[in-house]
């Protein structure tokens, strides 16, 4: 009996000692709050241009715009708004204008309309381009996409780039799925790193420019404002910092956790769960069977991750999903939980998806255009078709993974 009180108050000791540090841990000072208290230089005297949207904010909530239009000696010329517009409202996918903002008096150049890219005429007013926007850790979030073509822009026109860092909220230490082969390279992933990268903007963007990824291997004047406090495995609800909606489609930090492996689901004739208010929490189609997926997918032992059946019936969310897969149809699949972020895989788990769906419905299940541009390669699905078994297919991406790793070391800002 003493020896086992002796041991509870081991774990109990262990316990308080953890408790102790996760209180007592610093909050994450992200690049824009450094840049403002340590490196107005950077800015000062100059014609600012900002790519940024509803995340870029500080720790206090004031929007970068607004913040840095105040500061004695600084002049912003120009915003730049990613998909969904500088605000966020936009669906994905959605057309956006340019415009003049109402709050600043600056026009705001669209990277989501007939330009993905500067143009020179854009950046004839500026001097040095600010990127201060939250990503969420997965290849095809196309704000990485534009933050190299905006760092290419920019290098063309020699002007100097500043990405204020932010975390990774899912993560910097969990990489998995496929590397993105140059074949299939679009603008839901331009580069050739894994669907779960676990980069912040400011290495990617250090890994890009280092690794002469840019048209013609040209080189951006790059500055990466490093974050304090952060280090590689917070999750972003333990970073200190308020989680801002970083798309429509992207309301809380559980979603962006499934995101790297549900949005394949994007790429075929199953509902991701757009046209809900649970957005990749949601799978099915009006021909699944909900038991009969649990069912197989149980046999996955998949980990970190619960499931039951439910029924949805997907509507036209505007600022959503205006157009939603199975519009008015009650679907039937599953509801998804996450029991434990640390050693769920949402790559991987996403392959389990597919690959039960397709022993169940062979017949039904149908891959677009857009699946092999999402995965990066045409193997994937390949592999889905043909039935490879999950854990084999997960087990074949281990070697370019760990080149992918041993590569991208020397980029890496933070332990």
């Amino acid at each position: 009996m003493q020896r086992l009180w002796a041991v509870a108050g081991i774990f109990l000791l262990i316990g308080s000692f953890w408790v102790g540090c996760e209180s007592s841990r610093k909050p994450v000072r992200t690049g824009l709050d450094v840049l403002l208290s340590e490196r107005q230089e950077l800015i000062c005297g100059k014609r600012v241009g900002i790519i940024t949207n509803q995340t870029g904010r500080t720790a206090d909530g004031r929007f970068i715009a607004d913040v840095i239009q105040r500061i004695p000696g600084v002049t912003l010329t120009a915003l730049f708004g990613p998909e969904h517009g500088i605000r966020g409202k936009r669906a994905a996918g959605a057309f956006v204008e340019s415009y003049r903002d109402s709050a600043t008096g600056v026009t705001v150049y669209s990277l989501y309309g007939k330009n993905r890219k500067p143009s020179p005429a854009m950046l004839d007013s500026v001097d040095v381009l600010l990127f201060d926007i939250q990503d969420i850790g997965a290849r095809f979030y196309t704000y990485i996409s534009t933050m190299g073509l905006a760092m290419e822009a920019a290098a063309e026109r020699g002007i100097p780039f500043v990405v204020l860092d932010r975390p990774n909220p899912i993560t910097g230490d969990i990489v998995e799925g496929p590397v993105l082969q140059p074949d299939f390279s679009s603008f839901v992933g331009m580069y050739p790193i894994p669907i779960r990268h676990g980069l912040t903007v400011g290495e990617l963007a250090q890994m890009i420019n280092g690794e002469g990824w840019l048209s013609n291997g040209i080189q951006a004047n790059l500055t990466v404002m490093r974050m304090e406090n952060w280090h590689r495995t917070l999750w972003y609800d333990q970073t200190g910092l308020p989680w801002v909606q970083t798309s429509p489609n992207m309301p809380d930090l559980e979603t962006a956790t499934l995101y790297p492996g549900m949005c394949l689901i994007e790429g075929t004739n199953i509902s991701e769960g757009r046209g809900t208010h649970s957005p990749f929490k949601l799978f099915g189609a009006p021909w699944i069977q909900g038991d009969s997926l649990k069912h197989v997918l149980e046999n996955f032992h998949s980990l970190g991750v619960s499931f039951s059946t439910t029924e949805f019936e997907p509507q036209s969310l505007p600022e959503m999903a205006p157009n939603p897969k199975y519009l008015g149809q009650i679907c039937s699949g599953l509801h998804l939980r996450l029991t434990n972020r640390n050693i769920f895989r949402s790559v991987s788990f996403g392959v389990e998806v597919l690959s039960a769906i397709h022993r169940l419905y062979p017949k039904h299940l149908t891959f677009r255009k857009s699946f092999d541009l999402l995965a990066g390669q045409s193997t994937l699905r390949q592999q889905i078709e043909n039935d490879v078994p999950p854990k084999d297919i997960v087990a074949g991406w281990t070697r370019e993974i760990s080149d992918f790793k041993i590569k991208r070391k020397k980029y890496l800002l933070y332990r």
